[in-house]
């Protein structure tokens, strides 16, 4: 039994990396290859009448390593520059005005099936108002770098923002003064927190002269993340601030005080940590997404009392988006189908507690929605006319 399930585990690995090299050609997004895997494989298991346990509790613990890790991957690859600094902010005030219009519209529309009051709405709507990080990076490999640069940027920030305006609206029974100041301070005490962790842990990466160091910081930073979460602190922050500063350290290479980081060292250092970063994201990715689509029943997928919101709230994602990008002045194809909802929205559906649920904002929808999202996405990629190519030869704004 133990040799079969390390068998299969080793081989659905290998089947998911092979779609991660697909990608490029067949334009199709792995996590939509995933969730057709994992989705057939418990109908094989079903088949075979396999007794297996129930693996849904995994679920949560995958979506936040993996979010902790996705986030921290894409971060370290941006790089800053003055160029940049209008694509951050047109991807930063996009997300915001999109993530609250879609939030309160989406409240506002629950309201005619149900007379719950407006903070459990809108607690409900904000799950379905992100864009996952953990798909929209992975699939853009072969876009223009601009373009590329913006959907991590985009998508990053709306992990952040979202998870930032959900603990708003959980911890605020009222939404005055005092709650704006209250979270104004965290995101201050965050900043504080992000930047002495960011120097404690880059001295450790410098100094350190044992052969085990990346996974003691992986460890380290999901530990400060979990601990920032228990006390409604905005997490995901402090990753976004520490794969930035670790990535751009060449800015800083020049000063006298950076000396003491030995800067050629943690250059080096740095190099290797990026790319233990991507293998491991790589690896939990897998695991979330072959997992969620293991756990996904087919009446779910079908399910003609939950199809019809679906289908509304993913065309006014689509109609938003539209909006925001001509606003915005960047390409409208293919940046407009890339909105994927999925591990983000996931992981704050779970952390919803009963009592302030809405009864047809279920699993069934959720998931309508995420498939939904990544065809529209895949669909968008695939008529993007853009060879990898000329992608490639496509210069890339410099300071």
């Amino acid at each position: 039994m133990t040799a079969t399930i390390i068998l299969t585990l080793c081989s659905l690995l290998l089947i998911a990396y092979l779609f991660d090299l697909s990608a490029a050609k067949t334009r199709i997004p792995s996590v939509i290859l995933l969730l057709l895997l994992g989705f057939a494989v418990h109908r094989i298991t079903d088949f075979l009448g396999l007794a297996l346990p129930d693996f849904s509790p995994a679920l949560e613990v995958l979506a936040t390593i993996g979010l902790v890790l996705i986030v921290l991957e894409g971060s370290l690859e941006l790089e800053l520059h003055r160029s940049k600094i209008t694509l951050v902010s047109k991807a930063f005030i996009g997300v915001v005005i999109s993530i609250i219009l879609l939030s309160f519209f989406y409240a506002y529309l629950f309201h005619f099936v149900t007379n719950q009051p407006l903070k459990i709405r809108l607690l409900n709507a904000i799950p379905l108002s992100i864009i996952s990080s953990a798909i929209a990076i992975p699939s853009v490999k072969n876009l223009l770098p601009i373009n590329r640069e913006f959907v991590i940027y985009e998508s990053s920030l709306s992990d952040i923002v979202g998870v930032l305006f959900f603990n708003f609206v959980a911890r605020n029974a009222v939404f005055g003064i005092e709650a704006f100041a209250d979270f104004g301070l965290s995101i201050v005490f965050m900043t504080v927190i992000s930047l002495v962790a960011t120097v404690g842990l880059s001295l450790f990466l410098s100094k350190i002269n044992h052969h085990i160091k990346f996974a003691p910081i992986i460890l380290m930073v999901i530990v400060i993340y979990e601990v920032s979460k228990v006390y409604h602190l905005p997490a995901l922050l402090f990753i976004l601030l520490f794969g930035l500063a670790l990535g751009n350290l060449h800015l800083l290479s020049k000063k006298k005080w950076m000396q003491r980081f030995k800067p050629e060292i943690l250059d080096r250092e740095v190099t290797k940590f990026k790319e233990l970063s991507i293998e491991a994201a790589f690896l939990i990715r897998v695991l979330f997404f072959l997992l969620f689509g293991y756990l996904i029943e087919a009446k779910n997928v079908m399910n003609p009392d939950t199809l019809i919101w679906s289908l509304a709230i993913v065309l006014i994602i689509f109609l938003v988006r539209a909006v925001q990008i001509w606003l915005s002045k960047l390409p409208i194809i293919p940046l407009l189908f890339v909105a994927p909802r999925g591990l983000i929205t996931i992981l704050l559906f779970i952390s919803i507690a009963p009592i302030q649920s809405i009864w047809f904002v279920n699993k069934a929808l959720i998931t309508q929605v995420i498939i939904l999202t990544a065809f529209v996405m895949m669909f968008g990629l695939m008529i993007n006319k853009k060879t990898p190519e000329v992608e490639k030869s496509t210069p890339v704004p410099t300071e």
